[in-house]
């Protein structure tokens, strides 16, 4: 070691030990300079000082070049010498298997193209004949599935119809709702209209009166047949409503899980719902034998007497007056007024919610008397306080008319209007409407007279292509798609007709350009029909203006 200084400031020094390395041999110059003065040699400190040792790992390496083998296969075929041998003096070599070879007729490069794009040509006939006798099996075999098709299509709607004609001989002979009653007393009407054509155009004078007279009372016949058919569908509507009713109560509770699995539980007010509604279908079972049936009333009298009420007390009374007649071998049809009572009480436990909890919720009339004060009306045609949805409420009215069942008693006292296909034809086009999922309102804001005078009206109740007239097999659409439903814009077509329409991306290329004048014109009478509505005519200026904004684009 030896001390140097080294200059750190413009006047400070620092002293630093330096290590000398005494070599033992002498190195060679591998590079530096020399001084000329003094002949000192100063060597290359990176070319003569020896680098710093790399750390061990403690793994073993090897070199790539020398530890890696590249390695290659090439195959070799040596040679093999042959030879022939020929006839000679001393040697005798058989030629009975020599061919003897002669050569063909020369012929050209082109002549060889020639024949090469001859039997090209060839290949090609082949080709095609068999690619067009497959191409003709397949046609032929799409039009015979499609003939089928078209015939299975065809029977089936003949099958379609043949059925709905027997539904409605079916409805005829035994109306059962609403609508089957609707539509016989509109038959009724169409027949006494022609009735009454036919009478005074054929009869005059005193035969005519009379042949009035008696179509009068043939007609008053009639009537009173459909009201007895009426009160027999009453009765059993009843007796339906109040088996659903009691179905309700006794439905489990439903939930769908997130794997899509239904869970039902049932709770102590679904179980007693159940047991109720066996004891009421129980009660409503006829030709029950006479143990079994004082066994029913006895589990009838268990049950009720849970529950100490005036209805239970006199439940319980007729119960015990059954048994002691059927002690006596009283005949059962001097039996049916009192279990018709007993069955009308135990009814009427049934729908109080302390004795069945689940049908709180069910009952029409609520068992709070303050929430009948709201949205109650009163129908002066019958003078009864009903709630709002007993109501038909048309969209230009102002007031609060007659209830339902006063309208349907008008209908079939005076005009017997069937609103029954008008009704499917509207809920089929709400349905639509609601798959297009564009907030579409006018067509829940169309009522059935509505409906009924713009296909009657404007449409002729035809359609507007084919002109068929059957409205079962009629719907109405949309005439522009990307618009929503209106009056004004629609169009009454069959089933497979709108189903083409709806298909069309340009009306004004695919219809003629009279027939679009003539839906036009029609979409106006509409305008001007529905107008008259204060809450349409909000809706038909936006269209008006949405038609301005088109025609000026």
């Amino acid at each position: 070691y030896f001390g140097a200084s080294i200059l750190t400031g413009s006047d400070s020094f620092q002293e630093v030990d330096v290590k000398v390395e005494r070599p033992t041999y002498n190195k060679p110059f591998l590079g530096g300079f020399r001084n000329v003065s003094t002949g000192v040699e100063f060597h290359n400190a990176g070319s003569q000082t020896k680098p710093p040792k790399r750390p061990h790992k403690g793994i073993q390496l090897f070199c790539k070049e020398t530890q890696t083998a590249v390695e290659k296969n090439e195959r070799q075929q040596t040679s093999n010498t042959t030879s022939t041998q020929m006839t000679k003096i001393g040697l005798y070599v058989s030629n009975m298997t020599d061919k003897l070879i002669t050569p063909g007729k020369y012929f050209t490069a082109e002549e060889y193209h020639k024949r090469r794009l001859e039997a090209v040509i060839v290949l090609q006939k082949y080709f095609r004949r068999w690619h067009a006798g497959n191409l003709v099996q397949n046609l032929k075999e799409q039009r015979r599935l499609r003939l089928a098709r078209e015939a299975e299509e065809e029977l089936q709607k003949k099958r379609e119809k043949e059925e709905k004609l027997i539904r409605e001989y079916e409805k005829k002979l035994n109306p059962k709702t609403k609508e089957d009653f609707e539509l016989l007393y509109h038959e009724l009407e169409l027949w006494m209209r022609e009735e009454t054509e036919r009478i005074n155009r054929t009869l005059s004078g005193a035969e005519r009166k009379a042949a009035l007279c008696a179509l009068l009372e043939e007609e008053t016949q009639l009537i009173a047949c459909i009201g007895m058919h009426k009160l027999d569908a009453n009765l059993e509507n009843q007796q339906k409503s109040i088996l659903h009713l009691l179905r309700k109560c006794a439905q489990p509770r439903r939930w769908k899980a997130f794997d899509g699995k239904i869970t039902e539980m049932d709770t102590q007010s679904t179980l007693r719902g159940k047991e109720l509604l066996e004891i009421y279908r129980s009660l409503t079972k006829e030709d029950i034998p006479k143990d079994e049936r004082i066994s029913l009333l006895l589990t009838v009298k268990c049950t009720v007497q849970e529950h100490e009420c005036k209805l239970t007390q006199e439940i319980v009374a007729l119960i015990d007056r059954e048994i002691d007649l059927l002690s006596r071998d009283v005949k059962e049809c001097n039996l049916e007024g009192l279990r018709k009572r007993i069955c009308t009480l135990f009814l009427q436990y049934i729908k109080i919610p302390e004795f069945n909890p689940e049908v709180a919720g069910l009952l029409k009339v609520p068992q709070d008397p303050l929430k009948l004060y709201k949205k109650v009306y009163f129908c002066y045609s019958c003078e009864k306080y009903l709630p709002s949805t007993e109501f038909p409420v048309a969209a230009n009215s102002r007031t609060v008319g007659r209830c339902r069942s006063c309208c349907r008693l008008d209908n079939e006292a005076r005009q017997r209007e069937a609103y029954l296909k008008y009704r499917l034809i509207l809920e089929d086009l709400r349905k639509s409407e609601l798959d297009y999922q564009d907030d579409s309102k006018i067509v829940f804001l169309v009522q059935l007279p509505d409906m009924q005078y713009l296909i009657e009206n404007i449409w002729n109740c035809q359609s507007a292509l084919s002109a068929s007239s059957d409205l079962y097999d009629l719907v109405m659409v949309r005439w522009d798609k990307q618009h929503e439903w209106s009056p004004w814009n629609t169009i009454l077509l069959t089933k497979e007709e709108a189903d083409a329409h709806l298909k069309l991306c340009d009306l004004q290329k695919t219809y003629e350009a009279p027939f679009i004048y003539k839906m036009e014109q029609k979409h106006i009478r509409a305008k001007n029909y529905f107008a008259q509505i204060p809450v349409m005519s909000s809706f038909l200026h936006r269209s008006n203006n949405q038609a301005n904004e088109n025609s000026y684009k």
